[in-house]
């Protein structure tokens, strides 16, 4: 018993340095990014690795990408489409995976294996007809262009988790529920979407980063003065010649803001969802 406890805690503990090692390395470039933000350019190319001092401690970059950019503006349009595609997601992928899981009509098989496929086919692809359909549709340099394709991008991976979490719901639960005379649409909005939350959380974040980080639909559908989002901003401190790392850094770091306190506030439920769907 000794020596199995002993081995169970050899692996144990090869794991957590295993994790850890891997958190030092996803973070490393993060806190570098975040660290050379304040320090004067000589500073950032004479030690990269040091921290901020009195003498290298400088907000140069802060205060050229908020005087003299149109940052908000950028970080507003970032938002927009970003925070309206994802409640579109979360929205209509909970609701087509109830659909899915929930009610059997002809064809439902295939409708599912069809929005899977969504997520083997990545959206680029179809970069040249979506062009094309947005030019027809008179929405290039406007967000609901970008909406409407980030919206599509994230819908069949929600469909295809939540789908499978609403189908772990207990059939009577639900049944119990319809007794006592709720709707269909109580049933759904009050209590199966409660149950599901650490799903939905999962979904959050893994809709979200994608979008708020994307550069190639910007660049293509929006990529006027009025439209642009923050990650497409931040390329006109980097010239041909000469690129302003203080300005670069310090946009870089006020653009991972946002994905930061998204993973602050879902953590516990991100957690949960990914654990729930390991022992199921």
């Amino acid at each position: 018993m000794t020596l199995h406890n002993t081995r169970q805690h050899s692996r144990t503990a090869f794991v957590h340095i295993a994790l850890a090692g891997y958190t030092v390395i996803a973070l490393f470039p993060i806190l570098m990014v975040i660290v050379n933000s304040f320090k004067s350019r000589r500073a950032i190319f004479n030690d990269p690795l040091a921290l901020p001092t009195p003498d290298s401690f400088s907000l140069t970059g802060y205060a050229k990408v908020l005087e003299e950019s149109n940052f908000l503006l950028f970080f507003g349009n970032s938002l927009i489409v970003t925070l309206i595609p994802l409640a579109l997601v979360l929205l209509f992928g909970a609701m087509a995976a109830w659909a899915l899981s929930e009610y059997k009509f002809p064809g439902n098989r295939w409708m599912a294996l069809f929005l899977a496929m969504g997520i083997m086919v990545p959206i680029r692809l179809g970069t040249v007809s979506i062009l094309d359909i947005m030019v027809g549709l008179d929405l290039v340099n406007t967000r609901l262009a970008l909406i409407l394709v980030y919206t599509a991008q994230g819908l069949p991976l929600a469909i295809f988790i939540l789908t499978e979490f609403v189908s772990q719901v207990p059939t009577e639960l639900k049944e119990a529920a319809r007794c006592d005379g709720i709707s269909e649409y109580r049933l759904f909005f009050q209590i199966i979407l409660p149950l599901i939350r650490p799903a939905v959380a999962t979904v959050a974040v893994f809709t979200m980063v994608p979008m708020w980080n994307d550069l190639w639909f910007p660049l293509i559908l929006a990529p006027g003065e009025a439209t642009q989002t923050i990650q497409l901003g931040v390329q006109q401190f980097i010239g041909q010649y000469v690129t302003d790392w203080n300005s670069v850094l310090s946009a870089l770091t006020l653009a991972v803001l946002p994905v930061l306190v998204l993973y602050v506030f879902f953590s516990q439920q991100l957690i949960r969802g990914l654990t729930s769907g390991a022992v199921k």
